[in-house]
């Protein structure tokens, strides 16, 4: 039985905080006392990135890891067993260095950590970067990894999710700009010379938020193709690979938080909205396999012929060669929007309970927002948990809006591929 993301939380605080409370001291007196031995002054050397429960946020540190490579560390990554594959998009790191924790029970979740923290110390990692903002759990691990030195989101002088003294440079998190320059400012903070308070005083270029492309093997693209061709066939639509479009409709979104879902029957409407202004253009809807009635009832309702059911279709590592093949995506603020920024796909990402200037996809993207005065209401500082049940910031969002963007997508593909 899988552990629910509110038990997760509720053990973050009700474990985490006095665990903090225990280890702190420990921790401080531990760096005190190797600071009399040496000064902390080397570079890293071997660097551990922690970010366990956002697979999307394994695509948006990728700027980050690439910049501590180019400045000669060699990279690690712990992250839960269950999003490892999103690490796989673009290999970044050697998959010898990526560490998991099973999440799927707590016994697991026990014997995994207690592992990785006996590997950290075989791998002699130095330094150490925790990317969850306010988890207590991922600094208790970053305090207790063994690295010298330890970077990592500090609160200062604000108020709630206190997490102990577990970090030797501490940074100031930005709620004003984009978390891939967040992940940068922490690289400054590990390779600084010397000591900020709070780290980083630099300005980040946009310049330097730029994601590689995933490297797309041809021979998966042909399968991935063969198997949108052998769909369409068997739906009976005249599709022609290279001259109709494909439209790819993600209506689905992580239970970590439910309130980014646009609603199954908008969708529904957005691809019938679709297909009668471009009536040959194929449509898969996506999902994964355990997704597949969820996207059923979409296209169900929906009941366009030219709409698919293609849940469960591809695996995680052909995602990439269905965006490629694929010309416009329309999602829901959640994994996808991200994934294929590693790939030519233009999207249409759906806002809601959180902010695109702070997570909007680095591909080529249009976000929709409706703006409203409570949004957004998720953020570090809560946990990412919201009291609302009604989330009227997705509601807002209309289905005219959303074919209005789609249709500046495909105009701009269109010219793109001299279509």
């Amino acid at each position: 039985m899988s552990i629910s993301v509110n038990t997760m939380r509720a053990i973050d605080h009700w474990v985490g905080v006095p665990l903090c409370a225990l280890v702190s001291p420990l921790v401080a007196l531990v760096d005190r006392i190797k600071s009399l031995v040496s000064p902390d002054l080397a570079q890293p050397k071997k660097l551990l990135f922690i970010e366990l429960s956002e697979m999307g946020s394994a695509i948006l540190v990728d700027p980050a890891m690439r910049n501590a490579q180019a400045r000669g560390a060699e990279i690690f990554f712990l992250i839960f067993k269950s999003n490892r594959a999103s690490l796989t998009l673009l290999n970044t790191v050697k998959p010898e260095n990526i560490f998991t924790i099973d999440s799927s029970s707590l016994g697991g979740l026990i014997k995994d950590t207690l592992r990785f923290l006996i590997l950290a110390r075989r791998h002699k990692i130095d330094t150490a970067i925790d990317l969850e903002l306010f988890s207590r759990f991922t600094a208790l691990l970053t305090g207790l990894c063994g690295a010298r030195r330890r970077v990592g989101y500090h609160i200062f002088h604000g108020e709630g999710l206190w997490r102990g003294f577990m970090l030797t440079r501490k940074v100031h998190y930005n709620p004003h700009i984009h978390i891939t320059k967040n992940f940068l400012s922490l690289i400054h903070a590990a390779f600084a010379k010397e000591i900020e308070v709070p780290f980083s005083k630099i300005h980040i270029p946009d310049s330097e938020v730029r994601l590689e492309q995933a490297v797309i093997d041809p021979i998966s693209l042909r399968k991935v193709q063969e198997r949108i061709e052998k769909k369409a066939k068997e739906a009976n639509i005249p599709y022609a690979f290279g001259k109709d479009r494909i439209i790819l409709i993600n209506p689905n979104a992580s239970d970590l938080l439910p309130q980014r879902r646009w609603a199954q029957q908008r969708f529904s409407e957005l691809i019938q909205a679709i297909h009668q202004r471009y009536p040959n253009d194929l449509i898969l809807i996506t999902g994964s396999p355990a997704e597949f009635v969820y996207v059923e009832k979409v296209r169900s309702v929906a009941n366009v012929k030219q709409a698919i059911n293609f849940a469960g279709q591809v695996s995680f590592a052909e995602l990439p060669p269905l965006y490629t093949l694929s010309d416009v995506m329309v999602t829901n603020d959640s994994g996808p929007g991200h994934f294929s920024a590693v790939t030519p796909l233009r999207t249409v990402v759906l806002f809601g309970p959180e902010t695109p200037a702070l997570y909007g996809s680095v591909g080529n993207s249009i976000a929709i927002t409706a703006n409203l005065a409570c949004s957004p209401c998720v953020s570090a500082a809560n946990h990412r948990k919201t009291p609302c049940h009604d989330n009227v910031c997705m509601q807002a969002i209309t289905v005219e809006q959303v074919l209005e963007k789609v249709a500046i997508q495909l105009q701009g593909v269109d010219q793109a591929k001299a279509r």
